[in-house]
């Protein structure tokens, strides 16, 4: 039954799951025990995501060899680019729609943020060198980054069966985040579920032109300044790899709404379009916690519309330190669902907005989180996947080997489609057998 299931395409799955979850939200609401689906989804997506994260960089770090044609720099290009030309979009689109907010009366988040430049730079810095294992318990994504890339480097020296046990331990830990990840139109029944209940319809519809900034400038930098920027890398019709992207890596990413537990599909995703493992194992794992264009638009978007709401004049100089600072704090910002949301009060800080308004805003984000959030995971994850592929590419193209994009990912859904009739002839030659 469970290959039955497997058979079915994640995407058609989450469809289902969506349209059962908005009925019983609307229909059942005091049914709260149907929001268990969704805690234990969330839960575990939570439980294994930091774990995932250090093993999948330890691994790659420890096999990573000097000299060899892993395209890093290129993909470390490209993730720094986008997140800084994203900041610049949101700053761009909220000069020319500007955005009024609605407060929330007696808001309370019971959560600290940093309150200027200096003390970003300085949490950043301290908390990468904090204790890896209270960084894998309590989710803190930048000190395993740092941890995993010191340790990793580290095992480069150690002996190949050491090296080994750490891959299939990796791969483990890989497999169950994949078998997890499998349950997610049940677990989205629960979230979809407890969201219509607990707010309505109407406490979404409350934020609309908000929404409609976020999402917009969201879709516009993936499609249009991705795009671009995937255009001048390769020199070719970038839009077929942008849409494979979005589809394959985007969707899962949306409705699981973390970067790092979507990090086994990107990587089967790579493996998928052919790429260089010794590339692709170390660059989707390092953009599931560094490449966050979506996280700096988020930021930007809301500091502003609470600046504007405020009535607070914002000078180009500001604006322009804002999109430096949005892009430098969501390098650091968690992996998990909601984690841009409390750098708002430190960019805030910015135009001298106190902490209790911003932290209003904050909550005015958890509000609106159903579709922000979701929405700015799945171009984080996407875009992994995008500039992992356009920097292969292009290295490839400068050293004179012919890359044709199109074909790429003809090969990749083909390769896809064989995965899926195999899982769906499983249970019947089983049946036969019997």
């Amino acid at each position: 039954m469970f290959q039955r299931y497997k058979s079915v395409p994640l995407i058609m799955r989450i469809i289902v799951g969506i349209i059962i979850g908005a009925i019983l939200g609307l229909t059942v609401p005091s049914w709260t025990f149907i929001n268990l689906f969704g805690d234990l989804f969330v839960g575990a997506l939570k439980a294994i995501a930091p774990l995932l994260v250090f093993m999948l960089i330890l691994s790659a770090i420890s096999k990573y060899e000097s000299g060899a044609k892993n395209h890093f720099s290129s993909v470390v290009l490209l993730y720094a680019g986008a997140t800084l030309i994203a900041a610049l979009a949101a700053v761009g689109a909220s000069y020319i729609f500007k955005i009024h907010l609605i407060f929330p009366q007696a808001t309370k988040i019971a959560a600290k943020a940093p309150q200027d430049l200096g003390s970003v730079i300085s949490n950043l810095l301290t908390s990468a060198v904090s204790n890896p294992i209270a960084a894998i318990v309590n989710a803190s994504y930048l000190t395993i980054l740092f941890w995993g890339l010191v340790i990793g480097f580290g095992l480069r020296h150690a002996h190949k069966g050491t090296k080994q046990v750490i891959a299939d331990f990796a791969q483990t830990i890989e497999r169950a985040a994949q078998f997890i990840i499998e349950f997610a139109p049940f677990g989205i029944v629960g979230l979809l579920h407890n969201s219509i209940a607990t707010t309505g319809l109407s406490g979404i519809a409350r934020y609309g032109q908000l929404v409609l900034l976020l999402v917009g400038t969201m879709a516009f930098t993936y499609l249009v300044v991705y795009s671009a920027m995937v255009f001048l890398m390769t020199h070719q019709n970038p839009f077929p790899l942008v849409f494979w992207t979005l589809k394959v890596s985007g969707v899962p990413a949306f409705f699981t709404r973390s970067s790092a537990v979507n990090i086994p599909i990107n990587l089967q995703a790579c493996a998928d379009l052919g790429l260089n493992e010794k590339s692709y194992a170390v660059s989707i794992a390092l953009g599931g916690t560094a490449n966050s264009g979506g996280a700096a638009i988020t930021v930007s978007i809301m500091t502003l519309a609470a600046a504007n709401t405020l009535g607070l004049h914002v000078s180009f100089p500001l604006a322009l330190l804002l999109c430096i600072l949005s892009a430098v704090s969501a390098t650091g910002s968690s992996g998990i669902a909601g984690g841009s949301l409390l750098l708002i009060p430190m960019a805030a800080s910015l135009f001298g907005i106190s902490n209790d308004i911003a932290m209003q805003v904050v909550a005015i984000g958890f509000i609106i989180g159903v579709i922000q959030d979701s929405v700015e995971t799945a171009v984080n994850s996407a875009s992994d996947l995008l500039f992992t592929a356009t920097a292969e590419y292009h290295d490839l193209m400068k050293e004179g080997h012919p890359v044709d994009i199109s074909a790429a990912i003809k090969r990749a859904n083909h390769q896809r489609a064989q995965v899926t009739d195999k899982d769906a002839q499983a249970p019947a030659a089983a049946d036969l057998t019997e």
